[in-house]
């Protein structure tokens, strides 16, 4: 790290509320190792232009897998780097965790201060939402075992009996959809498909792995495509663990390294 690094700190006030020693620790770390200006935003209307007024300060954010998507969407525009220290409950850090970030206020904002940008890819919709990992449509889990349908579900039934209806796996939750990767047709209403998953692939490399699972006793369809393309009736879909919709046609788009996260140098490829 330069000794002129200048640091935006930005705390999420959930992590204040949260846990406040984490956050008075990263603070002193951050301080002890760089020229750190401290911003306590209350709202996300405040971190918002917190970030847009960054000027030449390096962004660290100190908050949990929300706050980072949050500073993510904002900053891929100017395809900016920012750094996080994990502050919260497991739950709420698989984002984080899953690409690198150090477990622990003390190991994280150490990081901060030695660590490297990774540059990352991003899936963007054409609605200008992000994804940072996983991609799921549509959004419904399969239900459980003895759920009751719903009249809206034994609505669905009746029309799949009339319109060309598909084997499919007893037990399984179906869905009409079309899905084209890079314009290739890989499903069609037409041959109902248990669920479509997409995710970055890792390397920056400006393609997305997408998959298609079918509905009936098939294996999964696959391709790597830098597009994805899904309409059909209503239909929601979940991002990084977000759930979004419902829509009837969504474009996901990789942007090969939209963004940058500073993480331990030993996990950063070198150029």
């Amino acid at each position: 790290m330069s000794d002129h690094d200048q640091l935006l700190v930005i705390v999420d006030p959930v992590a204040r509320r949260s846990d406040g020693e984490s956050v008075r620790i990263a603070k002193d770390v951050l301080s002890a190792g760089a020229e750190a200006k401290i911003c306590l935003p209350d709202c996300p209307e405040e971190f918002s232009r917190a970030l847009s007024r960054r000027g030449s300060r390096r962004p660290v954010v100190l908050g949990d897998d929300r706050s980072l998507l949050r500073a993510v969407t904002l900053l891929q525009r100017d395809r900016a780097a920012l750094a996080l220290v994990p502050i919260g409950p497991p739950g709420a850090l698989e984002i984080a965790y899953g690409l690198g970030v150090p477990r622990g206020a003390v190991a994280a904002a150490r990081t901060v201060l030695d660590g490297a940008v990774r540059s990352l890819d991003l899936l963007v919709d054409d609605s200008d939402g992000v994804v940072l990992g996983d991609l799921r449509v549509p959004a419904a889990p399969v239900p459980a075992a003895g759920t009751a349908p719903s009249m809206w579900g034994t609505c669905r039934s009746l029309v799949r009996t009339l319109v060309r209806p598909a084997p499919v796996v007893p037990g399984v939750r179906t869905h009409r959809l079309r899905v084209e990767a890079d314009g290739v047709l890989l499903a069609d209403v037409d041959a109902p498909v248990a669920a479509v998953t997409a995710r970055p692939r890792e390397g920056g490399v400006g393609t997305a792995e997408v998959v298609v699972h079918p509905a009936a006793a098939a294996p999964p369809r696959r391709a790597v495509a830098g597009s994805l393309t899904v309409s059909g009736p209503d239909f929601r879909y979940r991002a990084d663990g977000r759930i979004a919709g419902p829509v009837r046609h969504r474009t996901w788009t990789v942007r090969a390294g939209a963004w940058g996260l500073t993480l331990p140098r030993e996990a950063v490829p070198p150029v």
